[in-house]
């Protein structure tokens, strides 16, 4: 199974991609979470600490390890090695390989083309070549995907929260997924106070275009003031993931 997980900022998104890994991580042996949102908060929504999760270097920073796979002159392999890089260079946490993919980079005075090509054949390789679960929480533009890679894709989640801008954003990101090839997209509706924000997100797409709803869990606002969130933080959340679970495994 391999899910991408996106949507606009603020939407909860990263919050139902690590209760997403969670999940997995109780019934599957090994699952692949990677954090391709430049905000890179996965790694402490997961469970991480705080201050082990500062010190975790994106692959795109590992400037060494880019080049003596590439090449360290002006021309640079097209298809570097990187089946080994999720083993060495993953944080373990359990039966939990965490890693931070890091920006792409836009063109500027500096050219980022090698760690670009590294980063999408590492991409390639989680999502065409392994068996294992594999868990991408993206920012809202998916750069990390491109045709090709995307088609390893089994199902692109896009959160919503019951705001117009949210499903704005979320048709964006629909558009973007269905131009590179990704065959399953379906929303979730995150956040849900009133049966009146449940039935604006229901009535804002067609059907079978929704996966379900999350409602909204005060215990998850309050254990973002904590360091380090509580094993009990997301109780809610956790059930209402596990049931959405179910109905991705069927889709």
């Amino acid at each position: 199974m391999k899910l991408a997980v996106s949507g606009k900022g603020g939407v909860g998104k990263t919050t139902i991609a690590a209760a997403l890994v969670k999940s997995f991580a109780r019934t599957h042996r090994l699952v692949y979470a990677i954090d391709g949102d430049p905000d890179a908060c996965l790694a402490a929504a997961i469970g991480i600490p705080e201050e082990v999760a500062a010190r975790l270097k994106p692959v795109a920073e590992m400037k060494e390890l880019i080049r003596a796979r590439s090449g360290s002159g002006p021309i640079y392999r097209l298809n570097p090695r990187v089946d080994d890089v999720v083993e060495n260079y993953a944080h373990r946490l359990g039966n939990i390989r965490f890693l931070r993919l890091g920006e792409v980079k836009k063109g500027d005075s500096e050219c980022y083309c090698r760690e670009n090509t590294f980063l999408r054949a590492l991409v390639s390789s989680l999502l065409l070549e392994r068996g294992e679960v594999v868990i991408m929480d993206m920012g809202a533009g998916i750069e990390h995907l491109a045709r090709g890679t995307a088609g390893g894709v089994d199902l692109m989640l896009v959160v919503v929260e019951p705001t117009r801008n949210s499903i704005n954003t979320a048709r964006h990101i629909w558009k973007m997924a269905e131009d590179l090839g990704i065959k399953k997209i379906r929303s979730i509706g995150n956040k849900i106070r009133s049966e009146k924000e449940r039935k604006f997100i229901a009535g804002s797409f067609r059907n079978g275009e929704l996966a379900g709803f999350v409602g909204y869990d005060e215990s998850i606002w309050e254990s973002a003031m904590m360091e380090e969130m509580t094993p009990q933080a997301g109780g809610r959340l956790q059930s209402e993931v596990e049931m959405l679970k179910k109905k991705i495994l069927f889709l």
